[in-house]
């Protein structure tokens, strides 16, 4: 579940008992919910990843009492850098660019979120639950990404994909992960910085990330010798 290429070949439009009202004829003054199908629309494809980050989303918003933040009150700290990390910024509003999500990849799929307002906190694990169907998408994984599968091979792994998406998403919460009340501290909110022009490449850069080189204010890549437009 922790690869980053997976299946965009199967049908994403099927029903995932949630509500996928888009809002016509009804009280224009409430927000329209948020759904499976606008993770996969935001992510690009649905696979298993993906379908992990939304349960432990709504899981975890459920178990704290909260709904999806217009700002930095819900903290998301996610163990993996793979898909399931974009279903969790679309449905808990958990983002790089608010700062509030923190990404600490031990390659688990596992989801802390932290009420900044309560100071309360949940952690979500997933179970294995490996069966044959899982063996063997596992097996043919390889073949389809080494570009050596049969097109049987590679449609009957596509379908196993679909069946694996479509039961994370349904199955009780209670038979495919633990959800956890921890005690943690706050993590540190995001910061603003003013920002300086680099003395090498003349780029704007937050003053926080500078280096001082030869009495010269440098950006990272200006003092590390990396900068795109200055590698030979």
């Amino acid at each position: 579940m922790h690869d980053h290429k997976h299946d965009q070949g199967h049908d994403h439009s099927h029903d995932h008992g949630h509500n996928h009202d888009h809002g016509h004829d009804h009280d224009h003054h409430l927000p329209r919910a948020i759904t499976f199908e606008d993770c996969v629309r935001f992510h690009g494809h649905s696979c298993p990843g993906m379908a992990s980050g939304y349960r432990a989303a709504t899981a975890a918003m459920e178990a704290l009492g909260v709904t999806r933040p217009e700002d930095e009150d819900l903290v998301a700290i996610c163990e993996t850098d793979a898909c399931g990390v974009d279903a969790v910024q679309v449905i808990a509003g958990t983002t790089a660019g608010k700062g509030n999500l923190i990404i600490r990849d031990y390659g688990k799929h596992a989801f802390t979120f932290y009420n900044r307002k309560d100071g309360k906190a949940v952690r979500i694990t997933f179970n294995r639950g490996e069966d044959e169907s899982t063996n063997e998408m596992n097996a043919l994984r390889a073949k389809v990404f080494s570009g050596t599968a049969s097109k049987q091979e590679e449609d009957h792994f596509h379908e196993l994909m679909h069946k694996a998406t479509v039961k994370v998403l349904h199955a009780p919460a209670d038979t495919i992960m633990k959800i956890e009340q921890i005690t943690m501290e706050s993590p540190k909110k995001a910061r603003i910085f003013k920002s300086v022009t680099c003395a090498c490449c003349g780029e704007s850069v937050a003053d926080a990330k500078t280096r001082t080189v030869d009495g010269k204010c440098l950006c990272i890549p200006c003092a590390e010798g990396t900068h795109p437009s200055r590698r030979k």
